[in-house]
C-alpha cells in the first residue's frame, strides 16, 4: 500500500510528530511505500535545523531527517505556513523541501490511503 502522510503539529507541543515517524517507520518495515510527508500549519515547525532538544531528549527533525535519506522520502514543507513561522530554504533540515499545497493535493491523488496526525 502506498500512504500520504500529513502532519500538522509541531515536534515537542503534541504527539502527533512522534506518532507520524513512528506510523512512516513501522510502514516502511512491513513493505509499504510513502508517497510523500506533507508538513502544514505547525508540523512545519519539523523542519527546521534550528532545532535544539536537551541531548537526552528525541531529535525529531533528524529523526525525520536521517528516515528521509535512508528510504528516499519526500518531505515536504508548506511554503505559506512556513513562512508564516520564519521558516525559509536556508534553515530547513537535509530532507525537507518547500512547495505548495499542489503537493499535498498530489499525494492524495497518488496515494491509496492519506493520513493525517494531528488537528
Amino acid at each position: 500500500m502506498k500512504f500520504g502522510i500529513l502532519v500538522s503539529e509541531g515536534p515537542y507541543t503534541h504527539q502527533a510528530a512522534d506518532t507520524a515517524y513512528q506510523f512512516v517507520k513501522a510502514a516502511l518495515e512491513k513493505g509499504h511505500q510513502i508517497h510523500r510527508v506533507f508538513f502544514y500549519h505547525d508540523g512545519v515547525n519539523n523542519s527546521t535545523k534550528l532545532t535544539e532538544p536537551p541531548q537526552d531528549d528525541r531529535h525529531i527533525v533528524n529523526r525525520w531527517s536521517k528516515l528521509a535519506q535512508e528510504h528516499n522520502i519526500d518531505l515536504v514543507v508548506c511554503v505559506a505556513a512556513a513562512l508564516r513561522r520564519g521558516i525559509r530554504d536556508d534553515i530547513l533540515a537535509p530532507g525537507f523541501r518547500i512547495s505548495g499545497l499542489g503537493q499535498l493535493v498530489e499525494s492524495g491523488i497518488q496515494a491509496d490511503r492519506l493520513v493525517t496526525f494531528g488537528d
